[in-house]
């Protein structure tokens, strides 16, 4: 299996703990983390040409990737300060 870059636990190492907890107990925050996923692994399928795409559809995606590691980052934060 090959590795996949950006995934959560390697982009916020020191929430893993928290990220699966709340995955567990908020339906909000498995949401995002699954469209996050999902999104993350057809980055990569795309990268690696395994599901090659337009450079504008790549680019969209790689926008909505970083919109939803910060919305990500603001959950874990705003949890952990609320």
């Amino acid at each position: 299996m090959s590795h996949t870059p950006h995934e959560l636990a390697e982009e916020f190492p020191e929430m893993t703990t928290q990220m699966a907890q709340l995955r567990q107990s908020d339906r909000h925050f498995e949401n995002l983390a699954d469209t996050y996923h999902t999104l993350n692994r057809a980055i990569h399928r795309a990268e690696t040409d395994v599901e090659p795409t337009s450079d504008d559809h790549m680019s969209n995606m790689r926008k909505r990737r970083l919109a939803l590691k910060d919305e990500i980052y603001a959950y874990l934060t705003a949890q952990t300060t609320g």
